[in-house]
């Protein structure tokens, strides 16, 4: 087969990976140079703040409150992330490696972007990091890699690179959009990170429809070492979820409820989706596709409403929702978006992020409608809805709008920004695979053939049988 050049196309301009590895790397230390600083915490200026703020203890800082919580999120970016798309035969090269290059290209990006928007310090024009915006940055490349799966095996590695420069752009922009001006709660992201990402891969892939994907359909199926591959990230993505969801709410009693929400969650998600997987084939067999990521959708549904008083038994109803509409989605509505949408979504974002985003930001909007002073207490209400400054006069009500409203929004930018950056990597100039050569490892990687062992028959028990008959 005729395989295109593996790191661009001769035009004018030749992209290849190395340039751009190479041009952005300079451009980030520039710009960091210019603009990142330490924060007051991480600062060798610390010992002064201790004193200056009659900080008794280092343990003070927030590095240790946040970091257990960003090493639990950075193992979720790397490996969860990346393991859980390994489930196709010949594409766990570009799973994982690719994986890896999106984040360490886009959390570079990110801190700029998110420090642009939220950290710029006016008066000095410096952004001061610290262990949170890690965190940040990481969920800001979370949703660039819900995105990967909708093209896992289809695009070049600089269309991702481009698809994640454009990615981390629209969610700054959204983000702020939807945590500052509409002031609506996401701790976990199932808006700004699952919504947004889930709809942004899915228009991307729908502009990049392929009409002859079926001549690489041999490569699209998995085998049995790659589904165990693909499950060893399922399982680091729900150990962890309770912290990516905690990560970044309030010390304290948000923190502690967003955890135990989540926990529930996931538990009641895991057994929902058994159920269904088993019901569902006409031998009682499990689906591992079902397994591998409808386990996962109540995490992502609980994102929004993980710190609210939800209450455990809610939390189990969530779970339970969405291991029905998750598992039924990659029966029904997935083979119903390629054959009559032209979506084609390789990992079934769809089910695993998009629609279960979707029902996050409808129950945190229901549930910030519902909140009471009964069940928070005055001083509650003000804490976990953030009711300060210029919102102290908003109700509950309106917040519950404001919820609804930013579940749009980030929707009308998964939409919108695919529609756009899926023009822009239709462009014949990035090198991406032909129709045949999808979802095959060789066209971007050097690739050893499996050594092929002949069997030892002295160990063979038929053989042993053999030689004493004789």
């Amino acid at each position: 087969l005729t395989q295109p050049p593996p790191w661009g196309i001769n035009t004018n301009i030749r992209l290849t990976l190395p340039v751009v590895c190479f041009v952005w790397q300079i451009a980030m230390i520039i710009l960091f140079g210019v603009f990142i600083r330490y924060d007051e915490e991480s600062d060798t200026h610390w010992v002064e703040t201790k004193a200056h703020d009659n900080i008794t203890s280092d343990i003070e800082n927030d590095f240790y409150f946040r970091y257990p919580s960003f090493q639990d999120v950075h193992v979720m970016i790397f490996v969860g992330f990346g393991f859980l798309m390994t489930f196709l035969k010949r594409y766990s090269f570009g799973a994982v490696g690719f994986n890896f290059l999106i984040a360490s290209f886009g959390l570079q990006w990110a801190l700029l972007m998110q420090g642009w928007f939220h950290s710029l310090d006016p008066q000095t024009g410096k952004i001061f990091i610290g262990v949170e915006s890690l965190i940040n940055a990481d969920f800001c490349v979370a949703g660039c890699l819900i995105a990967y799966g909708a093209v896992l095996g289809k695009v070049s590695p600089v269309q991702l690179l481009v698809m994640t420069l454009f990615g981390v752009t629209l969610f700054a922009v959204e983000e702020y959009i939807i945590l500052n001006l509409l002031h609506a709660r996401d701790a976990g992201g199932s808006m700004v990170i699952h919504t947004f990402g889930g709809y942004y891969g899915l228009t991307i892939s729908w502009v990049l429809y392929r009409p002859n994907l079926h001549q690489s359909k041999r490569m699209q199926g998995s085998v049995y070492h790659s589904d165990i591959f693909a499950m060893i990230g399922t399982l680091f993505l729900w150990m962890f979820w309770p912290s990516f969801n905690s990560a970044i709410t309030d010390h304290g009693d948000g923190q502690h409820r967003a955890v135990i929400n989540t926990y529930l969650c996931l538990a009641s998600t895991v057994l929902t989706t058994v159920a269904i997987s088993s019901l569902s084939q006409k031998t009682g067999k499990l689906d591992m596709v079902h397994i591998q990521n409808s386990t996962l959708a109540g995490g992502v549904a609980l994102g929004t409403a993980a710190e609210f008083m939800i209450s455990p038994y809610g939390a189990l109803i969530v779970g339970f929702f969405c291991g029905i509409i998750s598992t039924m989605g990659y029966i029904f509505i997935s083979p119903f978006l390629e054959k009559t949408l032209k979506i084609q979504d390789t990992c079934g974002i769809h089910n695993l992020h998009a629609m279960p985003g979707v029902i996050g930001g409808i129950v945190g909007a229901i549930t910030a409608a519902a909140a009471s002073e009964s069940v928070y207490g005055k001083q509650g209400l003000i804490n976990t809805f953030d009711f300060t400054g210029d919102f102290k006069d908003r109700t509950v009500l309106t917040q519950g709008g404001y919820q609804a409203a930013g579940m749009c929004v980030s929707i009308v930018f998964g939409v919108v920004g695919g529609a756009i950056v899926g023009s822009i990597l239709k462009l014949p100039i990035w090198g991406d695979p032909a129709d045949e050569n999808c979802f095959d490892d060789e066209v971007y990687w050097e690739v050893s053939e499996p050594e092929s062992i002949p069997p030892i028959l002295e160990y063979n028990n038929h053989m042993i049988h053999k030689q004493q008959d004789l």
